[in-house]
């Protein structure tokens, strides 16, 4: 039983490998690249619009929705990379009904380099709604006393990221190889079912923890109100 993509080799040569996690993440890639070539080719901007238009606005309107109630202002600036990531992961788990594929997320190195993306893309965000002395002195805040523990505080919630959603996808293809073992016809789909069901759950927590890193680089202080005279009626 393999515990990861990384285990199935496809093709070697010296140290140079070429396992599943390589080729079903580009797998995964060329998919929604040429998916959303093909579902935004024929948009309209006319009253009339196809039932595909129909259910796609819906679902960038229900995700911008999402976006803005966890705080982000202008969710249109941030639906691009969120949406992106959510799509990632929910179309990882819901490939798994293709016989022969093992979804890359039950990689290390995918659930890490899908961390380091959010770790590079809330000072990114940060910085472009703060500026660079905005952004970096939140480090300092309330006190610079808070300055190694806010960078500890960065580092260790992208291990998280990585680790959290690395061990959800890896414990639910083992209990469904484990399962496939014992009893190969009743539980075994059941859990395939409940494994999609896991995957999309973790895509929408993914995706919305990212909102919140954001959310919190891109807070502005608001400035304190003046006190003055109280006005005597």
């Amino acid at each position: 039983m393999r515990l990861s993509p990384d285990q199935l080799i496809f093709w070697q040569h010296g140290y140079v490998k070429l396992n599943a996690t390589i080729v079903f993440t580009w797998g995964l890639m060329l998919l929604l690249a040429i998916g959303s070539k093909l579902i935004t080719r024929n948009l309209s901007r006319d009253l009339e619009r196809s039932r595909w238009q129909n259910l796609l606005e819906i679902i960038v309107s229900a995700t911008q929705k999402q976006i803005e109630d966890v705080g982000l202002s202008h969710p249109e600036k941030y639906l691009g990379f969120l949406g992106t990531l959510f799509l990632f992961v929910a179309t990882a788990s819901l490939c798994t009904v293709i016989p022969g594929y093992e979804p890359p997320t039950g990689s290390l190195s995918t659930t890490v380099a899908l961390a380091l993306c959010v770790f590079v893309a809330v000072p990114l965000f940060g910085i472009k709604e703060q500026g660079i002395g905005g952004y970096f002195r939140s480090y300092l805040e309330p006190t610079v006393i808070m300055l190694p523990f806010n960078v500890i505080s960065e580092l260790s919630r992208t291990l998280a990221l990585a680790v959290r959603l690395f061990g959800n996808m890896m414990s639910g293809a083992m209990i469904i190889a484990i399962l496939l073992t014992i009893t190969p016809f009743l539980f075994p789909i059941v859990m395939t079912a409940l494994g999609l069901l896991t995957g999309m759950v973790q895509a929408y927590i993914f995706s919305i923890l990212a909102a919140v890193y954001i959310a919190a680089a891109t807070r502005t202080a608001r400035p304190k109100p003046e006190s003055g005279p109280v006005p005597v009626t």
